[in-house]
C-alpha cells in the first residue's frame, strides 16, 4: 500500500498491519525450504500455520469491513467482498503460488548440486535450503502483484462496483 493512500484497511489484503501472526504466513515457505531436511509432516504443519494466517486474515478483514459506518443495506455484500477477496488474495499470494515457486526452487537446486558437484549430501541439502530461505524475499512482490493482476481481470469484475477492493 503506497504511503497516503486513501484505501481502507480492509478494501487491501497486503496492508502491512504489525500484528503477531503476520510471520505465520510465510512458515510454508520456510517449510518448504527446509523440505529435504525434516519430515514432511514438519512441511505439512508449515501450510496449516500459514492457512490458518489466511483465514485469520480474511475473518479480520471481514470484521473492518463491518464496521466501517455505512448504510445497513451495503453492510453484508461490503463484509463478503473483504472476506472473500482477502481469503482467495491471501490463499493465493501468500499460500499456494510461494509454496509452489519455494519447492521448484529446492527441488531445482538440489538437482543441480546433485549433478553438478561432488558435495556430500548435508552439504548440498543445506545450500538448497539457503537457496530457499533466499529466494523468499526475492519472489514476495512479483508474486503480490501478479495475484492483483490475475483477481483485477477476473474475480473482482463481479464485485459490485462500489465494493472493489484496490490492487495498489
Amino acid at each position: 500500500e503506497p504511503a497516503g493512500s486513501s484505501a481502507p484497511l480492509w478494501n487491501n489484503p497486503r496492508a502491512q498491519e504489525l500484528t503477531i501472526l503476520s510471520p505465520s504466513g510465510y512458515a510454508n515457505e520456510v517449510g518448504e525450504a527446509f523440505r529435504s531436511l525434516v519430515p514432511a509432516a514438519v512441511v505439512w504443519l508449515s501450510y496449516g500455520v500459514s492457512s490458518s494466517y489466511v483465514l485469520a486474515d480474511a475473518i479480520d478483514k471481514g470484521k473492518k469491513a463491518r464496521d466501517v459506518p455505512g448504510p445497513e443495506a451495503g453492510r453484508s455484500s461490503r463484509v463478503t467482498v473483504a472476506v472473500v477477496d482477502t481469503f482467495v488474495w491471501q490463499a493465493l499470494a501468500s499460500v499456494a503460488i510461494p509454496g509452489f515457486t519455494i519447492n521448484r526452487v529446492c527441488a531445482a537446486s538440489l538437482y543441480i548440486l546433485s549433478t553438478a558437484t561432488r558435495w556430500p549430501l548435508a552439504v548440498r541439502k543445506w545450500t538448497t535450503t539457503a537457496l530457499g530461505l533466499l529466494a523468499i524475499p526475492v519472489i514476495i512482490h512479483p508474486i503480490d502483484r501478479s495475484v492483483d493482476f490475475l483477481l483485477d481481470s477476473s474475480l473482482r469484475k463481479l464485485y459490485p462496483s462500489v465494493e472493489k477492493p484496490s490492487s495498489s
